[in-house]
């Protein structure tokens, strides 16, 4: 293993983008691992991966699934794909571009010399911003996230937000296989899991740009399982004690 952390990056349809979001996180002053889960893409996305992975050997790992799954599911492979390994830090990040590739290293220095147990990429922390999105789809994503904060009390102002680094302590201490979302609400309920087992969230600001290349998979499908996830979540926080500790 060259490095103490790995990068989780699902991918549907991600051609366009994955060569070149491989070259440039692995060309960060900061080694950084890879592990790309792809969900059967049938536009060749692994094909292309795997060409990657012969050029930067023990770099670059491929995790290839039978069609699409969930992005929630995505991860939880991927997390226990790096939990098998040695990576101290643990990073959620997605493939078009919308987070900069450069903010690996303040989410790292958050975790790694900060104190942080988990670093949130925020775009709505003092000092983010997000870019060429229209303004309806800013008003429903950030008040998702005002919602988010009034429903559960959690203290993250993009709880929704998908560029995350974990430390592996907090992934081994969750109870994985209890995570109860697939889609957008995933991100929530791992915010909101980590919170309410006492570990320490922090946000850094970036500015979310919407991608140039291939096609977006959010629609309000996304958004409503959210709304209505929030209310699940603080349920089975209060009275079902979802998904907690692993005593094992």
């Amino acid at each position: 293993m060259s490095s103490d952390s790995i990068v989780i990056i699902p991918t549907y349809n991600e051609r366009e983008n994955v060569a070149q979001m491989i070259d440039t996180v692995l060309g960060l002053p900061q080694p950084f691992d890879i592990l790309i889960v792809d969900d059967g893409s049938p536009d060749g996305t692994a094909g292309i991966v795997r060409t990657k992975q012969a050029e930067y050997p023990e770099r670059v790992f491929l995790l290839e699934r039978a069609g699409k799954q969930g992005l929630g599911t995505a991860y939880i492979a991927g997390f226990r794909w790096a939990l098998e390994r040695d990576y101290a830090y643990i990073f959620e990040m997605d493939c078009d571009f919308s987070h900069p590739p450069m903010k690996l290293l303040e989410l790292y220095r958050a975790c790694a010399e900060q104190g942080a147990d988990v670093a949130v990429g925020s775009r709505y922390t003092r000092g983010g911003a997000v870019k060429n999105w229209p303004l309806d789809r800013i008003a429903m994503s950030y008040g998702a996230s005002l919602y988010v904060r009034l429903i559960t009390g959690m203290p993250v102002k993009d709880s929704t937000a998908g560029f995350v680094c974990y430390r592996r302590e907090v992934l081994q201490t969750m109870r994985l296989e209890e995570v109860h979302f697939k889609g957008y609400a995933f991100q929530i309920e791992m915010k909101y899991t980590a919170y309410c087992l006492g570990f320490t969230v922090v946000e850094v600001p970036i500015t979310f740009e919407d991608r140039v290349l291939g096609t977006s998979k959010m629609n309000t499908s996304i958004f409503r399982e959210a709304f209505t996830g929030v209310v699940k979540l603080r349920w089975w926080h209060s009275f079902c004690g979802f998904p907690g500790r692993n005593e094992g």
